[in-house]
């Protein structure tokens, strides 16, 4: 019921200012008629009464005749009359009034919601489009008033639009084969290049350098192409277990063979949600791989999934270098720089200090654009103990 008030406030407004206006108009209209009735009839009974003497009355000097106490009480009944007829003028006018308003109302609301139903229609269509739906197209028919024409630019606009999602989506794909071809060929060379027995030693470290950088620039791309795909409509939508997801990832991630071994604790619940598996899946690796990236020697890492009215939502915390409240918004952005711990001890503090590294990922920003195309939120809060507190809320599956 409130949404349907909310959704007809405009013609609710549109209504209740043609009804205010009528009200106004014929209470002004009232007033006039009741001054004007009144003056014509006061004259009119004047006139009557100052033109009717007595037969056989003498006339006072001046003209005048003479005052009769049967005038007088003429001239009190007239007046008494003339009252009633006013008062009864005024009540049934008021009458007439409210009826009258309450069918321009009602006529108000139904003129309001046909000049408007063509807005309806706009709106109707901007909710029901996509990414995939973007040929889909208003089409207005009707005169060229000022709703047509407002159709005919929305219609412009997504014809823009389709053009720039059309364009978007070919340079991923050209983008996807012509950048990651060299970096493979690339590859290829090096491999072979370190399995040729001649090879000298300085070509051989030289060759696993190169490798060391072609991974990197792979992992790059791999990432940036990821962004860009995850941060369009998704094409895949069907039911997901996430505890299923989260199991998966872990059988991937070694935490104990990295540099600096960390400790899982993990509370799993069965929870469902709607989407695409392979999206989440690598949501859920970036979660973890950024915890325990980003961690110190034998850190912890905390993983747990629950349904929270009506989310599925997803918490990594972990122990981590200290990481200033203000900075954790940045964190989400491409490219952001991350922070380690470096204890440097002064005269003056023996506190660990925050040194910006030359590290830059793209993690959290997939994980960000994951989350908004599933049509979740999620959110990150520095921990006073160091490192980071990631909350990922997914809505509800299908039971």
């Amino acid at each position: 019921m409130i949404s349907w008030w909310q959704s007809r406030r405009l013609r609710l407004r549109l209504t209740l200012l043609y009804g205010g206006l009528f009200f106004v108009a014929g209470s002004l209209l009232l007033w006039i008629t009741y001054l004007i009735t009144a003056q014509a009839m006061e004259q009119e009974f004047v006139a009557a009464i100052g033109s009717a003497p007595h037969p056989g009355e003498a006339l006072l000097p001046g003209g005048a005749p003479p005052p009769d106490v049967r005038v007088v009480k003429f001239a009190g009944d007239i007046e008494t009359r003339a009252e009633s007829v006013l008062g009864q003028l005024v009540r049934w006018s008021l009458l007439a009034l409210i009826a009258v308003g309450v069918t321009a109302l009602l006529l108000g609301y139904a003129v309001a919601d046909r000049a408007l139903r063509p807005l309806d229609q706009v709106t109707e269509t901007a909710q029901r489009l996509s990414e995939s739906t973007l040929h889909e197209r208003i089409g207005l028919r009707g005169p060229p008033d000022e709703v047509k024409r407002l159709a005919d630019t929305f219609d412009a606009m997504l014809d823009r639009l389709h053009r720039v999602f059309e364009g978007q989506r070919r340079f991923i794909a050209n983008a996807s084969h012509e950048l990651r071809t060299p970096l493979a060929i690339n590859r290829t060379v090096l491999e072979v290049s370190l399995e040729e027995p001649a090879t000298s030693a300085d070509l051989k470290a030289l060759a696993r350098a190169l490798l060391g950088t072609n991974a990197r620039y792979e992992r790059l791309i791999e990432g940036l192409l990821l962004l860009a795909q995850s941060e369009q409509e998704l094409t895949t939508r069907r039911p997901v277990d996430l505890e299923q997801v989260v199991r998966a990832v872990l059988e991937q991630i070694d935490l104990q063979s990295r540099k600096r071994p960390v400790t899982l604790h993990q509370d799993l619940r069965p929870v469902l949600v709607e989407g695409d598996p392979l999206f989440l899946e690598r949501c859920v690796f970036n979660l973890l791989e950024n915890a325990t990236k980003y961690n110190v020697r034998d850190g912890e890492i905390w993983l747990e999934l629950r349904r929270d009215r009506g989310s599925a939502v997803i918490t990594v915390e972990n122990t981590g270098p200290p990481v200033p409240p203000y900075e954790v918004d940045d964190l989400f952005e491409p490219f952001s720089p991350r922070a380690t711990t470096t204890q440097r001890a002064t005269a003056e503090t023996k506190s660990p200090r925050i040194y910006a590294t030359s590290g830059a990922g793209l993690g959290l920003s997939i994980v960000r654009a994951i989350v908004a195309a599933h049509g979740g939120e999620v959110r990150a809060v520095a921990r006073q103990e160091g490192g980071l507190r990631v909350t990922v809320a997914l809505p509800y599956g299908p039971p």
